[in-house]
């Protein structure tokens, strides 16, 4: 069978060695019956391991070439497999809340999926991720830490995350030149009240400026009073915890027309 050729433009490096893509799969707690989601099933490595647990496997895949490869791979088992960007796959429509997602993501583009997936929180129940490692180190970064950033505060308000282990090159067609990581999200069971449209507008404003405090980062959001911020204004953006964080931003002043919901 003709194989799928990497493609630069969609930044495309495919696992090779199935001892690790059983071991990624195993991370999953999803129960059989449950919903899970492959983001680029690339040449199906992780697939053919997901298709015998779970049947109710969505595929997304957006490379026509690997999508008609992964039908042609497994068309006894007649894959659910959608040809879109997950980018703009309406998965309010597609998907039941509580799914759980994994896949090896496209280095270029696994920060707009995080915003995605955080855009889409009630769908997302956890999610088994092999990124850049330099993203998953900032990711799993406490407060304090220089890589600590806007994806660590605001996948650190829903998820419980945990970095499982670091993957060569070598196990990739092409080699990437950078290490790689597997993480793992999990959702938290209590999630902050305060509109995630509302947090993620502190938490990009704050780190936008990193390098001044949080009074001057903030100055052009209003705020009503809150108890912590005569201190904490004098702090810049990577001495917040998450928690202090989401705390700030429930006294956030918005439109209430502004508000975008998670649902």
């Amino acid at each position: 069978m003709h194989k799928v050729s990497p493609k630069k433009y969609l930044g495309q490096h495919f696992l090779k060695d199935k001892v690790l893509a059983q071991r990624i799969v195993d991370l999953l707690e999803a129960d059989r019956e449950d919903p899970v989601v492959e983001i680029g099933p690339g040449r199906g490595i992780l697939t053919q391991y997901l298709l015998d647990l779970y049947p109710n496997l969505w595929l997304i895949e957006v490379d026509p070439e690997a999508a008609d490869f992964i039908r042609r791979k497994f068309e006894d088992k007649n894959p659910r497999l959608y040809l879109k960007d997950i980018l703009k796959w309406n998965m309010r429509e597609e998907i039941p809340p509580n799914t759980s997602f994994i896949g090896n993501l496209p280095y270029n583009i696994s920060s707009p999926i995080f915003f995605r997936l955080l855009d889409h929180l009630p769908y997302v129940k956890e999610g088994v991720f092999m990124i850049q490692k330099e993203v998953a180190d900032r990711i799993c970064s406490p407060h304090g830490n220089k890589t600590y950033g806007i994806l660590s505060v605001l996948l650190g308000a829903y998820f419980d995350i945990s970095y499982a282990f670091s993957v060569s090159p070598g196990v990739f067609v092409p080699p990437p030149k950078v290490q790689s990581a597997v993480i793992v999200l999990q959702r938290k069971e209590e999630i902050p009240e305060v509109p995630f449209a509302d947090l993620k507008r502190v938490v990009k404003a704050a780190f936008n400026q990193r390098r001044k405090t949080l009074k001057n980062a903030l100055k052009g959001l209003e705020f009503h009073p809150f108890e912590e911020g005569t201190d904490k204004m004098s702090l810049r953006a990577e001495q917040l915890s998450v928690e202090e964080f989401v705390h700030m931003s429930k006294y956030l002043k918005t439109v209430k027309s502004e508000r975008n919901s998670l649902g």
